[in-house]
């Protein structure tokens, strides 16, 4: 099991009449997480708007592309970069790698702080707001990447991946420019939605591995129960503050085709809980007939877990040449379900004996090393079911 270095901060947002006013960061910590290359297959291998055709040859071709950057290892090494490679590489590459890995070292990563349970549901591509969240959430102004459905309410999860060249992973002191100014968005859509509950992710990229800044709100019922005792050095008490400037209420952005909308927007106007509650179980029900789509498309059935059948195909991280990982994609014709924490503790003591595999919802994700045999169907099922 691979792992990333991250360094925690919590932040708190001082209110006045017009919305966030000001922002105060104090660091945690910092320590090892663990990172399973499987998991960030999988939270990126649909990561896009479901309510279109998921194209199978661009889905393995970006899963290729994602696992021929990104080095993983199955002993307690840290996750690493092919950093000749990227910056080799065209500049819209080298954003979608870093993106990618982003996402998915946030969705990773936040299953460890939070402890978070089989009943969680996560819902991707929030970037592109699906239709039927539009009566929960504004139509224009930042948003997040991903929406976590737990049982104290939606929380909100910000995911940037950035090449870094220093030769200190993580930026010394206080946050960067970019981070502050994200900071001050997100603080502003939070009081906007209600107080919404949110964290942001800030993933960097470089010859020391992968290193993540994570930043989490202060006093939210959502993100209660982090999990510090992976935590080896304490932050610095000092905290970092900054004025969140006044938006122009005057100001209506409109839409933009592409990239980040800005928040200069009248303030929304929100249903409440239970309409988003609502709106995000009718997006539950889109996915799944999106997955029913690209199961019927997978040609090729690989086993059955639980009695359900399993459709898809091994990809190989070769775009750079010779492939170091291989990949298998499997979408399940129903959803079976696991135990996450059970799930998410096997992952974090992953020895060579054991597979890097993931499951959620009814997407099967498998990371092998290319220097070991493909192993059996029956051998994954029974791993992913713990009857090993």
């Amino acid at each position: 099991m691979s792992t990333v270095r991250a360094r925690v901060w919590r932040f708190t947002i001082e209110k006045g009449k017009a919305g966030a006013e000001a922002v105060q960061a104090v660091e945690i910590g910092q320590g090892p997480l663990p990172v399973s290359l499987a998991a960030m297959v999988n939270v990126n291998a649909l990561a896009c708007d479901l309510r279109k055709t998921v194209d199978q040859r661009v889905r393995d071709h970006e899963i290729s592309l994602l696992l021929s950057y990104i080095v993983g290892d199955q002993g307690q090494g840290q996750l690493g970069v092919e950093c000749s490679a990227l910056d080799s590489s065209a500049g819209h590459i080298q954003r979608f790698v870093s993106e990618c890995t982003g996402l998915g070292v946030m969705s990773a990563a936040s299953e460890v702080l939070f402890d978070w349970t089989h009943t969680t549901s996560g819902l991707s591509s929030f970037d592109v707001l699906p239709g039927k969240l539009r009566g929960a959430y504004a139509k224009t102004g930042v948003r997040p990447d991903l929406l976590y459905d737990l049982a104290a309410g939606p929380v909100a999860g910000e995911a940037r991946g950035r090449r870094r060249r220093a030769m200190q992973m993580f930026p010394a002191g206080e946050g960067t420019p970019d981070q502050r100014k994200r900071l001050e968005k997100l603080a502003q859509w939070s009081v906007d939605h209600g107080d919404h509950a949110y964290f942001m992710s800030w993933v960097w990229l470089g010859l020391g591995g992968v290193y993540v800044d994570i930043f989490l709100p202060d006093g939210s019922a959502a993100l209660t129960g982090l999990k510090t005792g992976w935590i080896d050095a304490p932050g610095d008490a000092k905290p970092w503050q900054f004025d969140v400037p006044r938006p122009d209420r005057r100001r209506v952005a409109a839409p933009s085709p592409e990239g980040d909308l800005t928040v200069n927007v009248p303030l929304p106007v929100v249903s409440g809980q239970a309409a988003t509650r609502a709106a995000i179980s009718r997006v539950g029900s889109a996915a799944e007939e999106a997955m029913d789509r690209a199961f019927i498309r997978e040609e090729h059935e690989i086993g059955t877990l639980d009695g359900v059948p399993v459709r898809g195909r091994w990809i190989a991280g070769d775009t750079l040449g010779e492939a170091r990982h291989e990949v298998l994609l499997g979408i399940l014709g129903e959803r079976v379900e696991l135990d996450r924490r059970a799930q998410r503790e096997r992952l974090a003591t992953l020895t060579g004996d054991r597979l890097d595999t993931f499951l959620d919802g009814r997407l099967v994700t498998v990371v092998r090393s290319v220097e070991a045999p493909r192993p059996t169907w029956d051998r994954i099922s029974a791993e992913l079911l713990e009857q090993t």
